[in-house]
C-alpha cells in the first residue's frame, strides 16, 4: 500500500495518514512532522527551513525532497507508507516521482482531501501552533491553491485520484477511504 494523501493545511490528512497507517501497518511519512523535527534539532535542512516558516511562507522544494530522499532511505518503507503532505506543487511531483523510481517504490493512488476554506482556519485555530495566526494561515491556504490544485487536475488525468470529502467527523473519512481502497487492496 503506497498513498499519497493531498489537500490544503488542516483537511485532515495527517489525522487520517495516522489512521491508515495504523490500519495497513506502514509508515506514516509528514513532511510537516519532518520539518518541525529538522527545526527542533537544528539540522542543516531545518535551519534552512525555519526561516520560510516562521515567514509564514512554504519551505522550498529542494529542502522537502532532501528530507524525503531521507525518509526513503529507511527500511521501514519497502513495504509501503502513506505520505502526508507532498508533494505541493507539479516540481515536487516529477521529484517524488523520480525518487520513487530510483527506489523502486512507485505509489498507487493520490487521496484528496476536499475541505471548505473556513472549515480549514477554523481547525488550525485551535491547534493553537506558533506559526498559526490567522493571518498566516491564510496567506498559506493562497499559497497552497495556487501551487497545489493544479496537481488535482495532474492525479485524474493519471486516473489515481481519490476524493474525499475532508469536512465530515474524522472516523467517516477513515471509513470513506477504506472503501475507496478496498476494491484496490483486493487485486
Amino acid at each position: 500500500m503506497r498513498l499519497v494523501f493531498l489537500g490544503p493545511p488542516g483537511s485532515g490528512k495527517s489525522t487520517q495518514a495516522q489512521a491508515g497507517a495504523a490500519r495497513w501497518q506502514i509508515p506514516s511519512i509528514s513532511t510537516g512532522n519532518l520539518l518541525r523535527d529538522a527545526i527542533a534539532a537544528q539540522s542543516d535542512l531545518g535551519q534552512q527551513a525555519q526561516t520560510h516558516v516562521e515567514a509564514g511562507e512554504l519551505v522550498p522544494d529542494q529542502l522537502i525532497v532532501g528530507l524525503m530522499r531521507e525518509s526513503f532511505g529507511s527500511p521501514v518503507t519497502q513495504n509501503g507508507w502513506i505520505i502526508d503532505g507532498f508533494p505541493r506543487n507539479l516540481a515536487q511531483t516529477q521529484a517524488l516521482d523520480t525518487l520513487l523510481q530510483i527506489m523502486g517504490q512507485p505509489y498507487g493512488q493520490v487521496v484528496y482531501f476536499e475541505t471548505p476554506e473556513d472549515l480549514l482556519v477554523e481547525r488550525m485555530l485551535k491547534r493553537g501552533r506558533q506559526d498559526d495566526s490567522e493571518d498566516l494561515i491564510r496567506q498559506r491556504l493562497q499559497i497552497y491553491n495556487e501551487q497545489t490544485t493544479p496537481l488535482i487536475d495532474f492525479y485524474r488525468r493519471r486516473q489515481c485520484l481519490i476524493e474525499i470529502d475532508g469536512s465530515r467527523p474524522a472516523s467517516e473519512i477513515t471509513d470513506a477511504i477504506a472503501a475507496a481502497l478496498q476494491p484496490l487492496a483486493s487485486v
